[in-house]
């Protein structure tokens, strides 16, 4: 696997300090991780076997900071605008798994210039009233194997990222990451995606697992319904992590899609 390097960029004079991680040549590809946070994992490694894969922490994830900064989701998309500024990225294929692939929807519906293709992996960001999302700060977290992971008893299980709770440090950084992301979804995931989505001018390729439990592949088809020039692809044998349950596959069709 590649080890990536790492950086911290500096946005508005130091108020964000964004850690990215990067790896690979080629045409620019943003990554916007998910509630998990920021792994380099296989389906990175991946991409950037054929793309300069750039991929920051969200604000208050990780290495980053300036969570303060951002009061809603409209800073947010801004501060993703500014990030690609400073990192000389004018126009990008952006991927987007879950949170990530909401933030990456807004993006790409609100600055369509700037972005070339779209990939989003069982994105949030809509609501179904009979195919309701959890409010993922109230699962506990045994509970969270079964609703990400189509064999919530199989090795995938045991390296998903959890908190050491005999360690401070570790709990106080879940506690942050949730709390970043609950300010952006709380208390629903509904902040209007669904107005703006007819204004994604990418080409957009949809990844669901067919056992989500966590964002219904019922989703998959009301994002597709949304969006002019979208098609979705759903795997058998995966829940809300398709890319790391069923890779070979995912990664095929993204890299076909890429292509």
């Amino acid at each position: 696997m590649v080890a990536p390097s790492e950086s911290v960029v500096e946005l508005q004079a130091g108020k964000f300090k964004t850690h990215v991680l990067q790896a690979g040549e080629g045409a620019p590809l943003l990554y916007l991780h998910g509630a998990g946070g920021l792994v380099w994992d296989s389906f990175l490694d991946g991409l950037a076997a054929g793309h300069r894969v750039v991929a920051p922490e969200h604000p208050g994830f990780g290495g980053s900071q300036g969570l303060e900064h951002v009061e809603d989701l409209w800073d947010l998309v801004l501060y993703y605008n500014e990030l690609l500024d400073e990192l000389g990225l004018d126009r990008v294929t952006v991927v987007g798994h879950s949170f990530g692939g909401m933030v990456a929807a807004e993006l790409a519906a609100n600055n369509p210039e700037r972005v070339d293709r779209l990939v989003l992996i069982a994105p949030i960001g809509l609501w179904l009233d009979e195919h309701p999302v959890p409010d993922i700060s109230g699962i506990p977290p045994e509970r969270l194997p079964g609703l990400l992971l189509a064999d919530p008893e199989g090795p995938l299980a045991a390296t998903l990222p959890a908190p050491d709770p005999t360690n401070p440090d570790s709990l106080l950084a879940a506690v942050n990451n949730i709390t970043s992301i609950l300010q952006f979804i709380w208390p629903l995931p509904d902040k209007g995606l669904h107005k703006r989505l007819y204004r994604l001018r990418a080409p957009t390729l949809l990844i669901w697992g067919a056992q989500d439990g966590l964002v219904d592949p019922a989703y998959g088809e009301a994002f597709r319904a949304t969006i002019a020039d979208a098609r979705l692809e759903v795997f058998d044998g995966a829940g809300h992590l398709p890319q790391l349950e069923q890779p070979e596959p995912v990664a095929a069709a993204v890299s076909a899609f890429l292509s």
